[in-house]
Formats: structure tokens, C-alpha cells, sequence
């Protein structure tokens, strides 16, 4: 009788002890399947990193330019034309047909800032002309300059402070274009440069 209480008694906590492994072992494989999870979603984050800092962008315009913006005399891409876009500002933009609706010959800058709205440093903004500086110099800015942005192509960009990160003399086009991906076509889109553009074969 005590030999079989024994026995009873062991296979008892031995089951208890088997179970209780069984639980944590369930327990971690949950742990390191939510921690997968969340990785997967880091990782998500930061395939977006590139058109994070676009959510705010407005892919149209009213087309309404500089007073001082001079039109191009005699650009490569001519008014009415259609290139082809070599550029991933936006989502859909690469490989897209354009008409070309403007022309203009000027400095074109890539701009880091903070949004007057707040949220994430922007950085190597791609474009804004030299018309669209506040109080504007002159002269070209160079890398490294700090100037105020009139431009509002994103939510939180008029008003900010930047600093140029780049500057080219250069012919810049405002575009028409459907995005590849679909949606609604794009119109009076600012700023793509002539070396982001080829010609429609």
C-alpha cells in the first residue's frame, strides 16, 4: 500500500514537472514568435524609411511659380513633350511618362530640416529652387548654408530652417505624370531635374 502511494506520489509530481516544462517551453516559443513580430514590423518601418518623410508631400500643384522664376530659353525637354522620369521622389515616380508643363533654368538645392510641424528630421530633400528661399541671396548657396524655405511641397516645410546639402545650376520641370503604381495622375508636379529625365523612345 505505501509502495503504491510512493509510486502514485512520484508519477504525480513528475507529470507536474513535465507540464510545467511544457509550459515554458509553449511560453517561449510565444515570447520569440511576438518578438518575431515586432522585428518584422522594425523591419517594415524601415523599408519605408525612403518615403517615410514623403507621406506630407503635395504630388500636384496649382502650378503657380516664382515671380522671378525665369522660363528656360531653349530646354532639352520642351513645353508639351513627353520624357520619361528617372526619379523615386514619391512612390510611382520612377519609370512614369510625363508631360512636361514648365521650364526653368535656376539652382536647384537638396535640404535637410526639422518640419515646423514637428516630427522626424527630413533629409537630402529633393527639390527646391532658389526661388523658393526666404530673402533669397544673389547668389547660389552653397553646402553647408543655412537658409529659411518659402516652398511648401511638404506639410511643415514653409517656414523651416534647412541646410543645403547640395546644389546644382541646372533647368528644372514642373510635370504632369500617372504614377506606375495607378492612382490619380499627378499634375503641375515640383520640381524633377533635366538629369532625371530622358527622352520617350
Amino acid at each position: 500500500m505505501v509502495q503504491n502511494r510512493t509510486v502514485l506520489f512520484l508519477f504525480t509530481v513528475i507529470t507536474a514537472l513535465f507540464l510545467a516544462a511544457c509550459s515554458n517551453v509553449n511560453g517561449n516559443e510565444h515570447s520569440n514568435t511576438n518578438h518575431g513580430e515586432k522585428k518584422t514590423e522594425q523591419d517594415k518601418d524601415s523599408s519605408n524609411m525612403n518615403h517615410k518623410g514623403m507621406e506630407g508631400m503635395n504630388h500636384s500643384s496649382t502650378g503657380e511659380v516664382p515671380e522671378d522664376l525665369k522660363e528656360a530659353e531653349n530646354p532639352t525637354f520642351k513645353v508639351g513633350s513627353h520624357a520619361i522620369i528617372h526619379a523615386d521622389h514619391m512612390e510611382g515616380m520612377n519609370g512614369a511618362e510625363a508631360t512636361i508643363v514648365g521650364a526653368y533654368d535656376t539652382t536647384v538645392y537638396t535640404i535637410s530640416y526639422t518640419p515646423t510641424t514637428g516630427g522626424d528630421k527630413v533629409t537630402n530633400h529633393k527639390w527646391i529652387i532658389h526661388e523658393e528661399i526666404k530673402d533669397a541671396s544673389d547668389k547660389p548657396y552653397n553646402p553647408g548654408d543655412e537658409i529659411n524655405v518659402e516652398a511648401d511641397h511638404m506639410k511643415g516645410m514653409k517656414g523651416a530652417t534647412a541646410v543645403i546639402d547640395s546644389a546644382e545650376q541646372t533647368t528644372v520641370y514642373m510635370v504632369d505624370y500617372t504614377p506606375t503604381t495607378g492612382g490619380e495622375k499627378v499634375t503641375n508636379h515640383k520640381w524633377v531635374t533635366e538629369g532625371e529625365l530622358s527622352a520617350k523612345q
